[in-house]
C-alpha cells in the first residue's frame, strides 16, 4: 500500500506578512511572518482530515524558500517533489487583517513559481495520488505557468480526478484573458468557484446555468460566501453556511475545498460533503492564519449528521460551538 499523497496540489505559495499590531499598514512597525498560497492551504489541511496530501512548486534559494518548505511540511505535507531555483526569488505579500476583509499587496512577479512550466511534470510521482488539485492563480502567473497547467490537464488519468479552484484574481489577469479559465475548467473533473467570480468569467453565477456552461465536469460547486454552496452533480444541492464569528476570511476557500475534497474521496454523502466544506472553512475563519486548528472530532461528526434545523442554530466562536 503507498504511503505518498492522495492530494497533490500545484501552484505558488509566498512569504506572507500581517499586521502584528493595530493600525493602517503605513504606521505599523512590527509584523508577522508567515506563509500563504491558495494549493498550500489546501494541502496543509487535508492532514487535519486524515487525508494524505503534497504540495509541488518552485521556491527560491532563500530564507523566505527556506521557511516554506519547512512550514508546509510541518503540517504533514509532502514537500519533496518542489523544486528550488537558485536564480528567481520566492514571492511575497503583504495584507492588512480585518473580519471586512484584507487588502493584499503583492511582490511576486519575476518569483520561482513564476517560471514552472512543462518539465515540472518530470518531478511528479502520481503513483496512488486520487486527486490533482489546481487553481486558475496559476495559468496567471506566465506563460509558462499556463503551459504547465495545460500540460497536467492534458495527462492520462485514469481513475486520478482533477480538481480546479477557480480562484480568480483579476490583477494577475491584467493583459491577460480571464475566458482561459473557462476553457482550463471546462478540463476538470471537478470545478469550484464562487458565484462572483463565476460572474465574471462565465457571466452568470447560478448554478443551473453554471452547469449547462460546464457540461463535462462530473462535479461543480458554487460559493455563496457567507450563505452556503451549491452542489451540482444532478438536480443542485444547497447547503447553508456555519453561523461563524469571523476574524478573518482569508483562507475560508481553501480550506472548504480541503474538507470538501476530503470527504469526496470518503465517499461521504453528498450534504455531507458541502458540509465538510464548510466546517473547515469555519475554522479558518476564527483565525488570521490561512490554517486553523481543527474542531475536536465528535463536534465535527455532530453537526455533519445534524437535522436542518441543529445545523442552522450552531454557530462557531473562539470558544467552541454555541447553539443559537
Amino acid at each position: 500500500m503507498t504511503s505518498g499523497p492522495e492530494v497533490l496540489c500545484v501552484g505558488e505559495s509566498m512569504a506572507l506578512f500581517v499586521p502584528a499590531e493595530p493600525g493602517p499598514p503605513d504606521e505599523v512597525k512590527h509584523w508577522v511572518r508567515t506563509i500563504g498560497g491558495a494549493e498550500s492551504n489546501v494541502a496543509c489541511n487535508l492532514p487535519t482530515l486524515g487525508i494524505r496530501s503534497g504540495w509541488v512548486s518552485a521556491v527560491g534559494d532563500d530564507p523566505f524558500g527556506r521557511a516554506m518548505l519547512r512550514e508546509v511540511a510541518s503540517h504533514g505535507v509532502d514537500v519533496s517533489a518542489c523544486y528550488v531555483d537558485p536564480l528567481r526569488p520566492t514571492g511575497l505579500y503583504v495584507k492588512e487583517s480585518g473580519a471586512g476583509g484584507s487588502p493584499v499587496r503583492y511582490y511576486r512577479t519575476g518569483s520561482a513559481a513564476s517560471g514552472m512550466g512543462p518539465s515540472l511534470l518530470d518531478r511528479l510521482d502520481l503513483d496512488g495520488v486520487r486527486v490533482l488539485h489546481l487553481s486558475g492563480i496559476t495559468p496567471a502567473l506566465s506563460d509558462s505557468c499556463l503551459a504547465l497547467v495545460r500540460a497536467l490537464l492534458d495527462m492520462p488519468r485514469g481513475d486520478r480526478l482533477i480538481s480546479f479552484d477557480v480562484n480568480l484574481r483579476p490583477a494577475l489577469w491584467t493583459g491577460r484573458d480571464p475566458a482561459l479559465l473557462a476553457e482550463l475548467a471546462g478540463r476538470a473533473d471537478i470545478v469550484l468557484t464562487g458565484d462572483d467570480e463565476a460572474q465574471r468569467v462565465w457571466g452568470t453565477g447560478d448554478p443551473a446555468k453554471l452547469r449547462a456552461l460546464l457540461p463535462e465536469p462530473r462535479t461543480l460547486v458554487v460559493k455563496h460566501g457567507e450563505r452556503g454552496a451549491t452542489l451540482v452533480e444532478g438536480e443542485p444541492l444547497f447547503a447553508p453556511a456555519l453561523k461563524v464569528d469571523v476574524v478573518e476570511p482569508v483562507g475560508a476557500g481553501d480550506a472548504f475545498a480541503a474538507g470538501f475534497l476530503a470527504a469526496t474521496l470518503r465517499g461521504a454523502r453528498p450534504l455531507e460533503r458541502l458540509r465538510q466544506g464548510h466546517l473547515q472553512a469555519a475554522v479558518t475563519l476564527l483565525t488570521h492564519d490561512d490554517v486553523g486548528v481543527p474542531l475536536p472530532p465528535p463536534v465535527v461528526d455532530t453537526l455533519l449528521h445534524a437535522d436542518p434545523d441543529e445545523w442552522r442554530s450552531a454557530r462557531l466562536t473562539g470558544e467552541g460551538v454555541v447553539l443559537t
